[in-house]
């Protein structure tokens, strides 16, 4: 795991997508470290375990074959269990698989709130009643699902949702679907929401 600490009373967990512990999570932790919070970054991989981008297939089989979303979010709420008492809050920031194992822990006691960039297989789990607040970004168009009509029923649940400009990974500068204006966008709401925690 790589953690960035900053002495404070807020712990955010930043959970990566299918490709690892790569570059971009670790420059975001890195970011979200510089407004003065402890970062921790795990990995759900082995942490020597990346995938680049043009290995996506291989990296989306590795994921649903040796991890999944249940160990991933098994792992997390582990993680969670370690940093309750040792942090008044404990947020949790996650993109892709990332943001669904998030979601997954959106019904934990200890967790202060959720932020989500295109956690796609969300939809697959809208019987969760996250017990704290949650954000989530989604791009204009998702290959396997309608975006308008999963963020439509997230907002029954009274979750709030972002459709911003681009593909699925428009917040990774080192992608080549990253969209600037997204990415900015979304990180201007996202520290609008963690301060509002």
């Amino acid at each position: 795991m790589i953690h960035f600490r900053k002495n404070s009373d807020s712990a955010i967990i930043v959970l990566h997508e299918i490709y690892g512990l790569n570059r971009h999570i670790v420059d975001f932790g890195r970011a979200l470290s510089d407004y003065g919070f402890d970062v921790f970054c795990p990995s759900v991989y082995n942490q020597e375990t990346t995938f680049d981008y043009a290995d996506e297939e291989a990296a989306y089989k590795h994921f649903t074959e040796n991890v999944g979303f249940f160990d991933a979010s098994q792992e997390i709420k582990t993680i969670i269990s370690q940093l309750k008492n040792r942090y008044q809050k404990v947020i949790i920031i996650g993109f892709s698989v990332g943001a669904t194992a998030a979601w997954l822990c959106s019904e934990e006691d200890h967790v202060s709130g959720i932020v989500g960039y295109y956690g796609s297989r969300i939809r697959d789990y809208m019987d969760m009643a996250p017990a704290c607040p949650v954000m989530l970004f989604f791009p204009e168009e998702e290959r396997s699902f309608r975006v308008d009509e999963l963020r439509a029923a997230l907002k029954e649940k009274g979750i709030e949702t972002h459709k911003l400009a681009g593909l699925h990974g428009f917040a990774d500068p080192y992608s080549m679907r990253y969209n600037r204006q997204s990415a900015q966008t979304a990180f201007r709401h996202m520290m609008r929401f963690l301060k509002g925690l």
